[in-house]
């Protein structure tokens, strides 16, 4: 795909142009700007995941990991108003447009940061993430690895990946890292894995 998207400052010219987020509860216009994720439209994955995962905690702090302009964070927070939102990214390009997003669709608990800027003793009620499978498997287990411990007890994972991309090889690996996760949607050759703390976690 030419210059990765998870560059924290991508040297792709700027090309602005917007994605229409339309869901049976939701419709957003929403801008996208060349060197991210998707731009050009609503990722079939993200789609999939947002059609299909139960509603988010009515309160608490929720996540999502890899956020890109912001999509799935702005759905959480437009969903749960009560709950804060962050979105983290390494792509400040990316964050920049999700502040933007967040102010043009009036979704004021959002909240966009570069992972090292999210308080280390935050613990997340839910975690919703199309995650950046195109890093590599071991910094996909890295990522995965610094963000499910910090769920709380009763909170869970819901994460979109394509399975010919190792959706049921990374169900596997989850449960080896003591994380109890199943299936909860398949479609398009894409699967829906809800990530479940792990019993211990409640702990920390």
């Amino acid at each position: 795909m030419g210059e990765h998207y998870f560059e924290a400052r991508p040297g792709t010219p700027s090309r602005p142009r917007s994605v229409d987020l339309v869901l049976p509860d939701l419709h957003l216009r929403l801008r996208t700007d060349s060197g991210m994720f998707s731009p050009d439209r609503l990722d079939p994955g993200t789609r999939i995941l947002l059609e299909t995962v139960p509603p988010p905690p009515a309160h608490g702090t929720l996540l999502d990991v890899g956020c890109g302009y912001g999509p799935i964070a702005l759905t959480m927070a437009k969903r749960a108003p009560g709950a804060t939102v962050i979105g983290v990214d390494v792509n400040e390009r990316a964050l920049e447009l999700a502040r933007d997003n967040a102010a043009s669709t009036d979704t004021g608990n959002a909240r966009f940061l570069l992972p090292g800027e999210v308080d280390p003793e935050l613990r997340f009620s839910a975690l919703w993430s199309n995650p950046p499978i195109r890093i590599g498997k071991p910094a996909l287990h890295d990522l995965l690895l610094t963000w499910l411990p910090r769920l709380t007890p009763d909170g869970a994972a819901h994460l979109v990946v394509q399975k010919h991309l190792g959706s049921d090889s990374l169900q596997r690996w989850l449960e080896q890292q003591g994380f109890p996760t199943r299936r909860i949607a398949s479609r398009s050759a894409y699967r829906v894995l809800h990530v479940a703390a792990r019993p211990q976690e409640g702990h920390l």
